[in-house]
């Protein structure tokens, strides 16, 4: 790789440390944790909005669950629709004292954390005057929005930083081991901190959620300001070398076009958005299936949850040992396996079996970490097999267009867990007041939607990783046919 692919002149490979410039010393470690604290903030927030959102908004706001999908289905949509535009604002920020990233950290952490705080509060509720389901549909639409802006605000950024802090391919290894660190742990926080507000406001439904949204948007907030802080003399080294003559700017239509003529990017997408449409599908069911169809109380939700994202974190560190010697397609057809025997046997799983419960979330955790780590560890060999083809790098093109068509499909896929709901006979709760008992239509849904479906979308996902084009051969042919191009290039400026 030449010196132009970092956008600034290398120094010799074996100068000292402390005589190579700022941008290219091995970060510190309070430099490496302050940037796995940026992903802490979103991953709180992110999760308890996967686990709880669906519910609050059926059984606390008392929104018809047809409306509730609504909700879930705008703010996901916009959502995807402004990370383009964040993203193109970001790479034209300038500023000498904060660079082009972290502004946008500083000054979004607060109006992340308060409009997060918003969407659980619940307009009318002990006043004077009752709000219609269409007046509570169009505020949780319009805070979810505003919301939604500044999430993306505090996390595209976040994410782009990554090749800035270091150009070490280690190291940046190194540095993404800290951010999924602070990012499982961060969704295992917010579990244990639901479980303990429930368990102190064991009668009030919505006094639970407004106290569990600001102590986690507080939590949110200080980690933003602590990786702003933490990783600023870094990151303003890296914009001082920049080298800005060669950038270019891509229509958005010509980077589409780009990434959809990428075979292997294909199936990428479509093994993602299989295993994250059945993540998101059980997340957004499994209180209503550990409430309504076990027949336990709401204390019991998140540690079932926290039995999966436990068991996630754990195999995450096994999996990858497995990939090195087995490989990307053997290991998410192992997790994949259990995972499906997990989600299929929830949909038998019968009130009082409490211990098959916690064993069946502790198997779909085995697969849910294959969903974490392995079509994000497929994106390096798309990108390497285009630079092959083509002879640029796109790894923002592909990055992006992962993340927007996964926002899409996961919005469409909630949204119609929602009008199923709905169309079931669901009863939803009227705000301050009980929770219904459900009609045997309801439950049967629910018991669909956490059984078959996911288990249909994770076949797909196993049908589409036996067919990916590129294995270990296949990608030791790509590099050692980008090593020698590169010599040859490398001979020729010689």
């Amino acid at each position: 790789m030449t010196s132009a692919d970092f956008g600034a002149p290398q120094p010799p490979a074996d100068r000292p440390p402390n005589q190579q410039p700022e941008y290219q010393r091995p970060l510190s470690f309070w430099t490496k944790l302050a940037f796995g604290a940026g992903d802490l903030g979103p991953a709180i927030t992110a999760n308890i909005t996967i686990f709880y959102q669906l519910i609050f908004l059926t059984n606390v706001a008392g929104i018809p669950a047809g409306l509730a999908g609504g909700v879930l289905l705008v703010g996901k949509i916009w959502d995807a629709v402004n990370d383009p535009m964040v993203g193109v604002w970001t790479d034209r920020t300038q500023s000498k004292r904060w660079g082009r990233r972290l502004p946008w950290l500083l000054y979004g952490a607060v109006p992340f954390g308060f409009f997060f705080f918003l969407m659980w509060l619940v307009p009318g509720l002990g006043g004077t005057s009752n709000w219609s389901p269409w007046m509570l549909f169009w505020y949780y639409v319009v805070v979810s929005a505003v919301g939604q802006i500044f999430y993306t605000v505090v996390n595209l950024p976040y994410t782009a930083m990554t090749p800035e802090l270091t150009q070490d391919y280690d190291e940046r290894t190194q540095l993404n081991s800290f951010r999924f660190a602070f990012s499982i742990g961060g969704s295992i926080l917010s579990l244990i901190l639901a479980l303990v507000i429930t368990l102190m406001i064991p009668d009030d439904q919505a006094q639970q959620f407004v106290v569990l949204a600001a102590v986690c948007a507080i939590i949110s907030v200080l980690a933003l300001f602590w990786c702003v802080f933490g990783v600023r003399k870094r990151a303003l080294a890296f914009e001082g070398s920049r080298d800005r003559s060669s950038e270019t700017e891509l229509p958005i239509g010509q980077q589409f076009k780009i990434a959809f003529s990428n075979r292997p990017f294909q199936f990428v997408i479509g093994i993602y958005l299989c295993s994250w449409l059945a993540v998101q599908v059980t997340a957004s069911v499994i209180p209503y299936f550990v409430v309504n169809c076990m027949g336990l109380k709401d204390a019991d939700v998140p540690p079932v949850l926290i039995g999966v994202q436990g068991t996630a974190l754990l195999m995450l560190f096994v999996w990858s040992a497995l990939s090195k010697h087995f490989g990307k397609k053997f290991v998410y057809v192992a997790g994949g396996v259990v995972w499906i025997i997990a989600q299929f046997g929830l949909f038998f799983l019968q009130p009082g079996q409490l211990g098959l419960l916690y064993l069946l979330a502790v198997m779909a955790g085995f697969g849910v970490s294959t969903a974490y780590l392995v079509p994000w560890s497929m994106i390096p060999d798309v990108i390497e097999l285009d630079e092959l083809q083509t002879g640029q790098r796109r790894e923002g093109v592909f990055y992006g267009f992962m993340v927007l068509l996964q926002k899409f499909g996961l919005a469409l896929g909630l949204f119609l867990v929602g009008q199923a709901l709905e169309r079931s006979g669901f009863i939803s709760a009227v705000a301050g007041e009980p929770i219904p008992v459900q009609p045997e239509t309801a439950l049967m849904a629910i018991r669909w939607a956490v059984g078959p479906i996911p288990t249909v979308s994770l076949l797909c996902g196993l049908v589409l990783t036996f067919f990916y084009p590129i294995t270990r051969e296949v990608h030791a042919e790509v590099l050692l046919k980008l090593a020698e191009r590169r010599r040859l290039a490398a001979g020729s400026e010689d």
